[in-house]
């Protein structure tokens, strides 16, 4: 009895210890290295009026703070262009938080706040310039087909 009892709780210590060192993880850029497929949603509000934002983009991160993207942003049902091409930089804390800078072209460029989830998988964003309540979610685009 005493031994299934030792052997329940050093199971028990083993799988808790295992599951706490697998949160422990430390984010790098390195983290969110890869394409992502991103669906922005938001306000942009100017002197005018609101304008309404809605938008897919697919942003590849290189690991060393720099990324690529093109998107399909539409402003009030507008679509601007369809795999408008854009550069950036980006950095990932500790922590998983982080920043990203998007520019495109004839426009200034645009910064985010990040949050990096799910081991790497998962982005999330919000626009920090004034005048913008923008967000968006992101999931890493498999480059594999998944095994059977």
């Amino acid at each position: 009895m005493k031994f299934r009892i030792s052997l329940a709780v050093l199971t028990l210590a083993l799988a808790t210890s295992s599951s706490m060192a697998a949160h422990d993880r430390e984010c790098t850029n390195n983290t969110i290295k890869g394409s992502y497929a991103f669906t922005i949603h938001g306000q942009i509000f100017t002197p005018n009026g609101t304008l309404v934002v809605n938008g897919i983009a697919k942003t590849t991160f290189d690991g060393n703070g720099n990324l690529t993207q093109v998107d399909a942003v539409a402003v009030n049902g507008d679509t601007l262009q369809v795999w408008r091409p854009g550069t950036g930089t980006y950095s990932v804390n500790s922590d998983c938080t982080g920043t990203m800078t998007l520019l495109n072209p004839d426009q200034p460029p645009l910064h985010l706040a990040i949050l990096v989830s799910d081991s790497g998988d998962l982005i999330h964003t919000v626009v920090t310039d004034p005048g913008f309540a923008v967000t968006s979610n992101a999931e890493r685009i498999l480059t594999r087909k998944p095994e059977d």
